[in-house]
């Protein structure tokens, strides 16, 4: 499917995913019409504008998820659209006007859009594992997750887990949707994302390497399914162009605990001043389990190894004077 020279949407493009995602459609030789909330906030767009090509084929425009019908000019004669706007930070004071509304009415707004317009082959939208695995089914080492495999939002809400309720409900309602009104939609749902930056803000995943650098006591005794942010936005191209891409693909690297995380560190830097010892609390986070990678190998995805995507963090990390 792959159509050097045609037009494609991204949205929530000064995200972290979307920002790889916009520089490697512009590799692709596409134009890209991308959405940011505010494009006069250099923050939100200069890293956008000083991509190869973007002077060319990069155009930016305001959009807000929640704004009826905003999206129907952005798509309009577009061949693809990726839907990488959300909400995701985990501080939440009210879940339903904070995550889930610009999750799950964004999406359906964006699908509007998209469903007026007969020159869009495919919508991929940018989901994740938490809407995958939050369940409450029983989790193990034994326990391969896979693409079968959905949150159940009665179960999220229970625990109070806001982003993995958005997340889950978003999904939800684009397949539903997408189902009724003949959009061929594919989704990707990766891991915890890691890598360098291409925007000059540490988003929420990246932090986890910021605070073990930057002098926590002890290391979080919890386990991380990890993928570098250049797979998952690589992820997002080849599920466009590859037409026989359907449903979802799940994007993991890594199953690691955070001391192996610390380990890895340890070994690229021994200069750096990192916690020893592991926190002595009981295991947090998610129990440890295994995910599968063939449907992500089917794709094409050729995983980067996670030791190469923590040490180009670092790299990154110290380039944008956050160490």
């Amino acid at each position: 499917m792959s159509e050097a020279g045609k037009v494609v949407c991204v949205t929530g493009a000064s995200g972290y995913i979307a920002s790889w995602l916009v520089k490697f459609l512009l590799q692709h030789g596409y134009t890209v019409k991308a959405t940011v909330r505010d494009p006069s906030d250099p923050k939100k767009s200069e890293h956008l504008l000083a991509l190869d090509g973007a002077k060319e084929r990069l155009h930016l425009f305001k959009a807000e998820l929640l704004d009826e019908g905003a999206f129907d000019s952005l798509v309009d004669g577009c061949i693809g659209v990726f839907h990488t706007a959300s909400p995701c930070y985990f501080n939440v004071k009210d879940p339903q006007a904070e995550m889930i509304d610009p999750a799950v009415k964004g999406t359906l707004n964006v699908l509007r859009s998209c469903a007026k317009v007969p020159s869009i082959k495919r919508v991929v939208i940018t989901s994740s594992l938490a809407a995958v695995v939050f369940n409450g089914r029983p989790l193990g080492p034994d326990v391969v997750v896979d693409e079968t495999w959905f949150s159940d939002p009665t179960f999220c809400e229970k625990s109070k887990l806001w982003y993995m309720l958005s997340k889950t409900l978003a999904e939800e309602a684009a397949w539903k949707y997408t189902k009724e009104n003949g959009i061929d939609m594919v989704s990707i749902n990766p891991a915890f994302t890691i890598g360098p930056l291409l925007r000059p803000m540490v988003n929420t995943s990246v932090e986890i390497i910021l605070k073990l650098i930057e002098g926590l006591r002890h290391i979080p005794n919890t386990t991380y399914r990890l993928i570098d942010v250049r797979d998952v936005a690589n992820a997002h191209v080849l599920a466009f162009e590859n037409s026989s891409a359907c449903g979802r693909y799940i994007l993991v690297e890594r199953v690691i605990h955070c001391s192996e995380v610390v380990q890895a560190l340890r070994e690229l830097y021994p200069d750096l001043s990192l916690p020893e010892k592991c926190a002595e609390e009981e295991l947090g986070g998610m129990p440890v389990f295994q995910v599968s990678k063939d449907r992500a190998k089917s794709l094409g995805i050729n995983f980067t190894p996670i030791e190469v995507s923590i040490k180009d963090t670092v790299e990154s990390l110290k380039e944008k004077n956050f160490i």
